[in-house]
């Protein structure tokens, strides 16, 4: 099973996921794609810490995200990354437009062949105005357009709002 959870800033999406993910039955890795390059970002990923159960595994990436997932997923194992968008900035921030383009083909690519479950998280930025300055408005396009790619090879997608699940795209919670 491959889930997609979208959703705002305090959505409730991590913590559907984390539930799915301890649902799951699995042994779950939990793949962070945040760095700490502040004391808010810092404290943010600290309490995610604090949420997650400690028998967790962690793997925690920059870049190279869908050679990290198919050198971690495993049968009987549940993978779920946090989040995509957080992992497509970095992207951004690297400046080398082939980049972008090949870690995106990769992650797409490596989706079907990943045996387990993986769980996928990322925020839904396509629901506001368009954004006044150029990063932001790319910014917007490349996880739209990211969102769509995905969406079309999931099992399952569910959109988080208020912390209700609102399911896009297969079978309900």
């Amino acid at each position: 099973m491959k889930t997609l959870v979208l959703g705002g800033v305090r959505s409730g999406k991590s913590r559907l996921a984390e539930r799915l993910a301890q649902e799951s039955g699995q042994p779950v890795t939990y793949v962070a794609t945040a760095r700490a390059d502040d004391q808010e970002m810092a404290r943010r990923i600290e309490r995610h810490k604090a949420d997650r159960p400690a028998h967790w595994g962690l793997v925690e990436i920059g870049t190279g995200l869908g050679k990290a997932l198919e050198q971690t997923a495993a049968p009987d194992h549940c993978l779920l990354v946090d989040c995509l968008t957080l992992w497509l900035t970095q992207l951004l921030c690297t400046e080398h437009e082939a980049r972008i383009e090949q870690e995106r083909e990769a992650l797409i690519e490596t989706l079907p062949r990943l045996p387990g479950t993986v769980i996928l998280v990322s925020n839904e930025t396509g629901l506001g105005i368009t954004p006044m300055d150029a990063l932001s408005r790319r910014f917007a396009d490349e996880s739209g357009c990211l969102h769509q790619r995905l969406a079309a090879e999931m099992d399952r997608v569910v959109l988080t709002v208020a912390g209700l699940p609102h399911i896009l795209k297969g079978d309900p919670l």
